[in-house]
């Protein structure tokens, strides 16, 4: 015959059976969006690091090809990516080459995988994209 207490540690096991695939997808949550938080931030950085090479004071100004340059490069080295072969675009909107007080435009995205929830979730509502652009006026 079972005491009581040996029927309390069966009902704590079925309890935690129940509780754990909701704790655990909440926790894989947590650091899913801490990943992409830091992607955005990458991103966002990514953007200013290219603008700000398109504005510096230089003679000849820096090429459209040389501001993706940076911009990539920067992201490329920031990015936590889990192995998957998605790069980053950059985009150099306006203001290429301008003079003094002008707007130069750089646009940088990237499609995000992420781990397990980040593709379950792409698979429902599509790409995730993030992106970013930035605007500094030429020295």
């Amino acid at each position: 015959m079972q005491t009581c207490q040996q029927k309390q540690k069966g009902a704590a096991a079925v309890e935690f059976a129940l509780v754990l695939p909701v704790l655990l997808l909440i926790v894989f949550g947590i650091v899913e969006l801490g990943i992409a938080l830091y992607d955005k931030a990458v991103i966002t950085n990514a953007s200013r690091e290219g603008a700000r090479a398109g504005i510096v004071l230089r003679s000849p100004k820096p090429t459209e090809d040389e501001i993706t340059a940076v911009a990539l490069n920067y992201a490329k080295n920031h990015l936590v990516t889990f192995g998957t072969k998605n790069d980053p675009v950059v985009d150099v909107v306006s203001g290429l080459g301008g003079t003094f007080g002008t707007p130069l435009t750089v646009n940088v995205s990237y499609q995000y995988d992420g781990l397990g929830l980040g593709k379950m979730l792409s698979a429902i509502v599509g790409p995730i994209t993030i992106g970013s652009t930035s605007t500094m006026n030429n020295e």
